[in-house]
C-alpha cells in the first residue's frame, strides 16, 4: 500500500475544524501539543488522497498564522490499515464520495505539490545542469561518430533534459504560466548549450554521414513519431508515480539529446542541410512528447487550473503534430513511390538481340 505520512500543524482554536478533515481522508493519525499554542496532527493517508487532503486543508487554513503541512515519504508501515481503501472524500469536501473514474485516475499518482518538488529543482540554471547537458551531447555525439549504439544509451543516463521536458507538458496541463515560461528558457539554454559544443566537436573531427546512428538522425518516418509519443507517455507515467530519474530519463533524452548531438555534428563538419533534418527530428520528438505528456497527466488526474487555457494549449501542440505527420507521411509517401518506380525500372531487361539494320 502507497502511503505517506502528513504531518499538519494548526493554531489550537483550529483542532475541531482539522480534525474533521484529516478524519475524511485517513483512519489513523496522532495528535500532540506543539510549542507556541500551536496542535500538530500526524496522519497515515493514501498517495491518491493526499491532493484531496492538502486542498481541503489549504482552503481552510491557508490564511491562518501557523499552519503548515509536511509530506514524508513512508518505506514501509504495521500493521496494514485495510480501512484505508474505504475512505474516499470528495475533491471538493462535500459528503458525496468520488465516482468509480475519479478514483480510477487519482490512484498510484503522487500529489500535485510532489510533483512540483520534483520539477522545481531540475528546472534551476545552475552550472551543474549546463555540465550535464553538454557531456550527455557530447557523448552521444562520439557515440553515434563511433556507431556504438551501447555508448549513446549510456549517454541518456544522465538526463539532462528530463526537468524542462516534463516542466513543459505539466505546465500545459495546469496552465500554469510561469512554470511554461521557466521550463522553455531551461530547455531552449540547455538545447543551444549542446549544439554549441557539439558543433565544435564536429569542427574537429571527421564525420560521416553514413553511420548508422548518425543517419539515423536524419530521417524522420512514421516509427520515429510512435516511438516519441510511446517516450513521452511512458516518461509521464513513471515520473507521475515517483519513478527513478534515470528511468524517467532515459525514455525522455533518447527521443531528445541523439537529434541534438547529431544537428551539432553535421553544423560543425559543414553539412547544413543534414543539421536542419537532425533539427527536424529533434522538433517532432518534443512536440509528441508534449502531446502524449499532456494526455498522460490528464489521464493520471493531474487537475487543470483553468480547463480553456489547458483545451488551447494541447490544440495547438496537436496541429503542429498533424502537420509534422503529414509531412513526414508525404515524404515516406514519395520515397516509397520511387522505390517502387526503381524497382519496377531495374526489372526490365534490354533486349540482347541487335536492331535490324
Amino acid at each position: 500500500m502507497s502511503v505517506r505520512l502528513v504531518e499538519v500543524i494548526v493554531p489550537d482554536a483550529e483542532v475541531s475544524r482539522a480534525s474533521a478533515i484529516i478524519g475524511k481522508h485517513c483512519s489513523r493519525f496522532w495528535q500532540e501539543s506543539v510549542p507556541g499554542g500551536l496542535e500538530k496532527f500526524s496522519c497515515v493517508v493514501r498517495v491518491r488522497l493526499i491532493e484531496s487532503l492538502i486542498a481541503q486543508l489549504d482552503d481552510v487554513f491557508g490564511n491562518i498564522s501557523g499552519f503548515s503541512v509536511l509530506v514524508l515519504q513512508v518505506e514501509a508501515f504495521l500493521p496494514e490499515i485495510p480501512e484505508l481503501e474505504e475512505i474516499s472524500p470528495s475533491p471538493s469536501g462535500g459528503e458525496n464520495s468520488p465516482s468509480r473514474l475519479e478514483v480510477f485516475f487519482t490512484r498510484d499518482r503522487i500529489s500535485t505539490n510532489e510533483l512540483y518538488d520534483d520539477i522545481e529543482v531540475s528546472l534551476e540554471l545552475r552550472p551543474n545542469y549546463l555540465l550535464t547537458v553538454i557531456l550527455s551531447a557530447l557523448i552521444a555525439a562520439l557515440g553515434m561518430h563511433s556507431g556504438q549504439t551501447a555508448v549513446v544509451i549510456g549517454a541518456m543516463i544522465i538526463a539532462p533534459l528530463l526537468g524542462p521536458t516534463m516542466g513543459l507538458a505539466m505546465a500545459a496541463t495546469l496552465g500554469d504560466a510561469r512554470l511554461g515560461r521557466r521550463a522553455i528558457t531551461t530547455l531552449v539554454i540547455g538545447t543551444f548549450a549542446a549544439l554549441a559544443f557539439t558543433f565544435l566537436l564536429g569542427m574537429f573531427i571527421e564525420v560521416d554521414p553514413l553511420v548508422q546512428e548518425l543517419r539515423n538522425r536524419t530521417i524522420v518516418q512514421p516509427a520515429d513519431i510512435a516511438l516519441a509519443l510511446a517516450c513521452g507517455a511512458a516518461g509521464v507515467l513513471a515520473f507521475s508515480r515517483g519513478a527513478s530519474v534515470s528511468l524517467v530519463g532515459v525514455m525522455i533524452a533518447v527521443a531528445l539529446v541523439p537529434p541534438i548531438a547529431a544537428a551539432g555534428l553535421f553544423f560543425g563538419s559543414g553539412d547544413p542541410t543534414l543539421g536542419l533534418r537532425a533539427l527536424f527530428l529533434l522538433a517532432t520528438n518534443l512536440v509528441c512528447i508534449n502531446v502524449a505528456g499532456i494526455v498522460t497527466f490528464l489521464f493520471q488526474g493531474l487537475p487543470p487550473r483553468n480547463w480553456r487555457i489547458t483545451s488551447g494549449i494541447f490544440l495547438i501542440w496537436l496541429v503542429i503534430l498533424l502537420v509534422f505527420v503529414g509531412l513526414v507521411g508525404g515524404r515516406f509517401a514519395v520515397g516509397e513511390g520511387l522505390s517502387i518506380a526503381n524497382a519496377r525500372d531495374s526489372s526490365i531487361q534490354p533486349s540482347a538481340e541487335p536492331y535490324p539494320d
